[in-house]
């Protein structure tokens, strides 16, 4: 332990740690005791311990106000004079205050260090991100506005170009119409004329009396009794259908919802060589077995979740879910609302319990003693389920058409969609198991049963990466099942073929199994908050929970 770290401790010599009334050497600025003193550069001016705060200003006794307070009492952690050792301090710990005030003096040179080289630094980096932020906003605010000028632009022309086409379309078709029209007109004109030509003929003949003429007249009042066909053009008309201003904002293009992805705790601190804080809870080489729960699925247990640190919800194939706590005893149990079984089980951050009917294909909501439906998606089946820090639910959902896709619902509000990559690849395996997590860092875990692999996407939905196995060329099949993520954003995924568990780091990049001859069918995952695994067990109906990780500060299990 640092001498300074604590009131009782004494100052240590700088070289060999002797705590034998050292000196303070003002040049260097450390602690020297007697003999290694006389070795110290004798151009240095060492002094005793006391002197190197003659300049303090003691406190004044807050019981007698004409003592000053030379010595600290730890267990009322205050100031004290001489004369209160021996009244309402007696029989307390004292220390001599320059011990205290050293102890602290060295605490707050730390902390105002830390403020200085670590926090402050990071707090200005951020506001400088969000400056950089707003000036971001502002150019792909201009370049929005720029693109739909343009697209509005080239919709204007494009609608220029159909008016002008219809406008050239009724021209022709007028000067069609109007070439018939007058063909029709000249054939009735030449028959008027006629028709005129053979009146005055005939009034002429009923004039003259002409015995010679009249006989040769021959009537044609026949031919013109066959009146010509009627003819009467269809003008064309104009048939605008109704503005659809939805389908019209659909094919003009749409933007994208405004998100933000905020963070919830500390930001990353390095230090001023750049190493990272060790992790806080190193991997076991051997984990141990702390408790076994039996439950009543003596066959086919699937399903487990922590409620909290003291009971586990699990579920199997029968309609009833059931609450234990570490001892085992039956807490609470919940039948399902149709009666059929429950294919998946999570928790919400409110401690609700959330539960997935594929058969009547609904996420459920557990309040109190009431059900309640969450989602129904038409089309598509609801598998598996995860609750997330933001208190989102992600859904696992099948589509006959062979498709799988992950939807993230905030109450029955259905906010993301993850199902390709690259928009053309399918991210997700049809069918089969796949549990999900959401990690420490937001993003997705996936256990694609069917595809023998972890598939990982970030908050975004865009992939990170697919864990297959610790190798290509590992012996043995990956079957994954069950899923969970740790404190350390490590990610464990169950083996139930080959009874064991995968743990990865945050990148995919395999860490090691757990594998112990209990673990009889290890089917599904979960963590408590002390990062305690607890393992639904297929083959027996059990719920083991394991010690896997333990910090490196503690001594005691958890």
């Amino acid at each position: 332990m640092d001498p300074l770290d604590s009131a009782q401790d004494v100052v240590h010599c700088t070289r060999c740690q002797t705590p034998e009334n050292p000196v303070y050497c003002e040049i260097c600025h450390l602690y020297w005791c007697k003999g290694c003193a006389e070795n110290h550069y004798k151009i240095h001016h060492e002094v005793p311990l006391k002197q190197t705060y003659t300049n303090l200003n003691y406190p004044k006794c807050r019981s007698h106000s004409t003592k000053q307070c030379e010595l600290h009492c730890e267990q009322c952690d205050v100031p004290i004079c001489e004369q209160c050792i021996s009244e309402e301090h007696s029989g307390h710990n004292q220390v001599d205050i320059l011990k205290v005030f050293q102890s602290k003096n060295k605490a707050l040179k730390k902390e105002l260090q830390e403020l200085e080289e670590l926090i402050y630094p990071k707090y200005q980096e951020i506001a400088s991100n969000l400056q950089v932020q707003k000036v971001d906003l502002s150019k792909n605010s201009k370049k929005l506005i720029t693109a739909l000028n343009k697209r509005g632009m080239l919709w204007q022309r494009e609608i220029n170009t159909i008016v002008r086409n219809l406008q050239s379309d009724i021209e022709k078709e007028e000067s069609k119409s109007l070439d018939i029209i007058k063909k029709q007109e000249n054939k009735i004109k030449r028959t008027i004329s006629e028709i005129t030509h053979s009146i005055d003929e005939m009034r002429k003949l009923l004039n003259f009396q002409d015995i010679f003429l009249v006989p040769e007249y021959k009537s044609r009042n026949d031919e013109f009794k066959r009146l010509p066909p009627k003819f009467q053009a269809s003008l064309p008309k104009f048939t605008p259908p109704k503005i659809n201003r939805d389908r019209l904002s659909e094919l003009f293009g749409s933007l994208s919802d405004l998100s933000f992805t905020i963070e919830e705790g500390e930001y990353s601190m390095q230090t001023k060589e750049g190493k990272s804080t060790p992790p806080d809870w190193a991997l076991m080489d051997v984990p141990l077995m702390l408790t076994t729960i039996n439950t009543s699925n003596d066959c086919g247990l699937y399903g487990v979740t922590c409620l909290n640190d003291e009971k586990i919800w699990t579920c199997g194939n029968n309609k009833i879910m059931e609450l234990y706590n570490l001892q085992g005893r039956l807490v609470k149990s919940i039948q399902t609302e149709s009666g059929n079984r429950p294919q998946d089980i999570a928790v919400t951050k409110s401690d609700d319990l959330v539960y997935i009917d594929d058969i009547e294909k609904t996420v459920n909501i557990v309040k109190n003693t009431s059900i309640e439906t969450m989602v129904v998606s038409p089309g598509w089946i609801p598998r598996y389920v995860c609750s997330t820090s933001s208190d989102d639910l992600l859904v696992v959902m099948d589509h006959a058409a062979k498709q799988t896709r992950v939807v993230r619902y905030s109450g029955s509000t259905e906010k993301q969609i993850i199902q390709f990559h690259n928009e053309r690849h399918q991210l997700y395996s049809s069918g089969g198991y796949k549990y999900i997590s959401e990690n420490r860092n937001q993003d997705i875990c996936v256990s694609d049963y069917e595809a023998s692999a972890v598939v990982v996407v970030n908050q975004a939905g865009k992939l990170r990466f697919n864990y297959t196995g610790p190798s290509s060329t590992h012996e043995r099949s990956f079957f994954p099942s069950g899923i969970t993520t740790d404190s350390q954003g490590r990610i464990l995924t169950a083996d139930c073929i080959n009874q064991c568990i995968h743990i990865l780091d945050q990148d995919g990049q395999f860490l090691r199994y757990i594998e112990n001859g209990d673990l009889l069918g290890p089917f599904d995952l979960s963590v408590d908050t002390k990062d305690n695994l607890f393992v639904a067990l297929w083959s027996t109906g059990k719920v083991k929970k394991l010690q896997y990780c333990k910090n490196n500060n503690a001594t005691e299990l958890q």
